[in-house]
């Protein structure tokens, strides 16, 4: 393409013409994560939390660290796993952190790497099924806060 004429509906810099047209650029999620908010003016403590992207804190004052966690759980999009062994009650304790869209495969893998090898069957209780417990194969996508219990052959 040698001349072209374009239409902008919208207010767009340069550098975003540049980035739908090369389409090679890649942009991570960031988290803007402003701490010891109780030195500074609720005035300005407001400003900055409604900024996009942004979560204000007090570690000093133990300040919004909960939600500071939510959300980095939220923008890490991480999922956690809990195990049930035959017979027992599931271990809320330890859990299996993963990314989200993970599949009983990769919880095999976690655990132990020959796991999957010897793999029959899962029961996964949870939201990730339509009934609890439920019998699923490699394939299935886990979701947060699932408990599964894996048979060997």
């Amino acid at each position: 393409m040698f001349n072209a004429e374009i239409l902008f509906r919208e207010d767009c810099t340069p550098d975003d013409f540049i980035d739908v047209i090369v389409g090679n650029r890649v942009y991570m999620p960031c988290l803007y994560v402003y701490n010891k908010i109780d030195q500074i003016s609720m005035e300005e403590v407001d400003r900055l939390a409604r900024q996009p992207h942004s979560v204000v804190i007090s570690c000093g004052m133990k300040l919004n660290l909960d939600f500071l966690v939510e959300m980095l759980w939220e923008y890490l999009a991480l999922t956690c796993i809990y195990t049930k062994k035959r017979g027992q009650r599931p271990d809320f304790t330890d859990a299996i952190i993963l990314r989200s869209g993970a599949s009983v495969e990769h919880v095999c893998h976690r655990i132990h790497r020959t796991l999957a090898s010897q793999f029959k069957y899962a029961l996964v209780w949870g939201t990730s099924t339509k009934y609890s417990p439920q019998r699923v194969g490699l394939s299935h996508n886990m979701e947060h806060e699932d408990v599964i219990q894996i048979v060997k052959k």
